[in-house]
């Protein structure tokens, strides 16, 4: 399972407080030894303020050793900044805590800050004290009392670099709280910062960072399917995938598969992964080409049987596992229907891996829940497929289905044209 293990990809585009749970994860499933993964927890944990907890894991790996020097010095030093940013935060954090003085806050920015420096003696170093107190306690693992301050913060900094680190510190906090409603939040105000940024490389940088990021929240949230899909076909956010990320590809295929309202990109997912084969594959990518691409059903099969093995042990597709095999094995009969008039239901149980008695009920249900034409002779053993025609109104739907995203996709290309003969600069990008 390792070969297809994506953590260090996606790591790399992560904060190391989201790295945790895929090493909690993989430790679980026991992908790697397990010395691996501890000795990986110590070196992420060596750069936060959680010295305690990579101290007991030390003494799990080294049962016999005593704790490094340096990690007592790392701990004394974390208990002397502490006090340093309570001390410069206190006043700021005082006002907070005040439900009346909250309440004297306004939308506008500069009036508050007037607020605070002349009648509670506040200003810019109290300010900029809360946005360190803050990222103490994220690097601490107090990730509610972090969003809490950083959320104050937002409202309080006049500095727009400062703000975006801070959104993004409290994007990592709700997505550690899973509190996926206002992640989702944090990702929209996120997105529309990054689409407002003239540095183009910073903004292909900082829209890989938001794919990754929100994957948290695309497989848990109820609505996250639909959302994966809606943000990674806009154009700027497949060209970032296509050049930083293709092991994204994974959980664009996946999420489509198993959302039968998006189905109708699929063949635009299948041209994006015949352009990327050179650079990334792997049995998802794999499954979809050999059924769509090459129609080879046997290699389908055996892909599909190697899917199971990586969702189950992927940190983000493990509980979708069961749904996106129930809906391949759809799309294998789905497919296999269009091409044959009559099927024997034994030899369609081995290319979709089932038994031949819940084969056949898988068949009986199949044609009941999408209406085929088709009926079972089980003296004989197959299915006989009627002829599929559609009527005029499906002719119509099936036609215009795509109308919308390629609409989309022809305006935003006209934009993207006027844009470049009003900022030469920008041609290239």
């Amino acid at each position: 399972m390792a070969a297809y293990d994506l953590t260090s990809q996606v790591g790399c585009f992560l904060d190391r407080h989201l790295v945790f749970p895929l090493l909690e994860f993989l430790q679980v499933k026991a992908v790697y030894p397990e010395r691996e993964i501890l000795e990986a927890k110590i070196e992420l944990l060596g750069k936060t303020n959680m010295v305690d907890f990579a101290m007991d894991i030390y003494k799990n790996l080294n049962p016999e050793s005593e704790v490094p020097e340096g990690m007592a010095q790392k701990k004394q030093q974390v208990m002397e900044k502490l006090k340093k940013y309570q001390e410069i935060a206190a006043p700021l954090v005082h006002f907070l805590s005040s439900p009346d003085h909250v309440k004297q806050l306004q939308s506008d920015r500069a009036y508050n800050l007037q607020l605070l420096e002349t009648e509670f003696q506040i200003g810019s170093e109290q300010i900029e004290g809360l946005y360190h107190y803050a990222k103490f306690w994220f690097d601490c693992g107090n990730y509610s009392a972090a969003a809490e301050l950083l959320y104050h913060y937002g409202t309080l900094c006049t500095s727009t670099d400062r703000m975006v680190s801070a959104l993004w510190g409290k994007f990592a906090a709700d997505i550690l709280m899973q509190d996926w409603e206002t992640a989702i939040e944090d990702m929209g105000r996120l997105k529309d910062i990054i689409d407002k940024n003239t540095d183009a490389l910073g903004q292909l940088q900082q829209r890989t960072w938001l794919m990754h990021w929100a994957l948290f929240i695309f497989f848990n949230h109820e609505n996250g399917r639909n959302s994966i899909v809606d943000l990674f076909f806009q154009d700027r956010y497949m060209n970032a995938m296509q050049t930083n990320a293709h092991h994204l590809l994974r959980y664009l295929a996946v999420a489509l598969v198993i959302n039968k309202h998006k189905r109708s990109m699929l063949k635009e997912l299948i041209r994006v992964i015949q352009q990327e084969q050179h650079g990334y594959t792997d049995p998802i990518t794999d499954f979809l080409d050999c059924l769509f691409v090459k129609y080879d059903f046997d290699g389908a099969q055996m892909k599909l049987r190697e899917c199971e093995v990586v969702l189950q042990n992927d940190f983000f597709l493990t509980n979708c596992w069961e749904e996106f095999v129930e809906n391949a094995r759809l799309f294998i009969f789905e497919t296999y229907c269009r091409i044959h008039k009559c099927i024997d239901i034994k030899m369609l149980a081995e290319k979709l891996n089932m038994e031949h008695e819940a084969a056949e009920l898988w068949v009986v249900n199949m044609i009941r829940t999408a209406r085929l034409q088709a009926k079972i002779d089980s003296k004989a053993g197959t299915v006989i497929m009627g002829t599929q025609h559609l009527n005029l109104y499906e002719q119509i739907i099936e036609k215009t289905k795509q109308l919308s995203y390629r609409s989309y996709k022809l305006t935003n290309s006209y934009m993207q044209v006027v844009q470049a003969q009003q900022n030469p600069v920008a041609v290239g990008y």
